[in-house]
């Protein structure tokens, strides 16, 4: 038989034989409804919960009033936490409203900090109590790997946050039992951060969720959590610095 070689893909992403191209930004426009657009083509109005404009939110800003953790410039969000001083990673939000969807969104790491990552999915501060914060599922970018979890009935449930808690506190190990219910619900592939700017593609179809990188799946997971019936929020979790050129937030239903 003969051998089909694997597509070399830029230094962004290792993608696996298994990992099979799709491209979703297609998918969302074929199938789906932009709810929401911001290109950031405006200044910002002070260093407060509700001064990026345009519906965002930042849950943490109104605790270090005095520090800017969001600027505006030139067309670009440049977040910037002040995650020690704040005590959280900035967390900055916009309402969605979906069942499947997902985000379209341009970004960079901008190189001004060690560890530069990057969190953002969906939240849904209106479920039913049992998850902590509404925190539903996510693709969480570190410097070397890229991760989909569902938190929903993982670490967030709080349950399993509660048992999870102490073992955590004393530094000891998990439950077998536990480790291994927690291991079904990310999953996780190699990834090569730098500093050019990328477009990602965060969707959730069912009780799947897809993450692709310039027009390239790199990584899928099945989880119950993933088909919560309706994703209120889209949100970015950064613990240091990013660049976010543009979002789009889609429906399909």
């Amino acid at each position: 038989m003969k051998l089909v070689p694997l597509t070399v893909l830029p230094a962004l992403v290792a993608l696996t034989a298994t990992a099979a191209p799709q491209d979703d930004a297609a998918w969302l426009r074929a199938k789906g409804t932009q709810i929401f657009h911001d290109a950031f083509e405006r200044e910002e109005d002070g260093n407060l919960a509700k001064a990026i404009g345009n519906g965002w939110n930042s849950a943490t800003a109104d605790r270090v009033p005095q520090l800017k953790q969001a600027d505006l410039d030139d067309g670009i969000l440049k977040i910037a936490s002040a995650t020690k001083e704040a005590g959280h990673a900035a967390h900055i939000h916009h309402e969605a409203g979906f069942t499947d969807g997902g985000a379209i969104v341009r970004f960079r790491f901008p190189g001004e900090n060690r560890g530069e990552g990057l969190q953002l999915g969906f939240v849904d501060r209106d479920t039913n109590p049992g998850v902590h914060a509404g925190h539903l599922c996510y693709a969480i970018l570190s410097p070397t790997s890229a991760t989909l979890i569902d938190q929903k009935t993982g670490v967030m449930n709080l349950e399993i946050r509660g048992r999870r808690q102490g073992y955590l506190e004393r530094q000891e190990k998990l439950p077998a039992d536990l480790e291994a219910l927690l291991k079904t619900k990310s999953h996780a592939v190699p990834f090569k951060a730098d500093t050019k700017w990328h477009e990602l593609v965060l969707v959730t179809e069912g009780d799947e969720m897809r993450l692709s990188l310039d027009g390239k799946k790199i990584a899928n997971h099945r989880s119950e959590g993933f088909a919560h019936p309706m994703k209120r929020w889209f949100s970015f979790l950064v613990g240091s610095t990013v660049w976010i050129d543009d979002v789009q937030i889609w429906r399909v239903r």
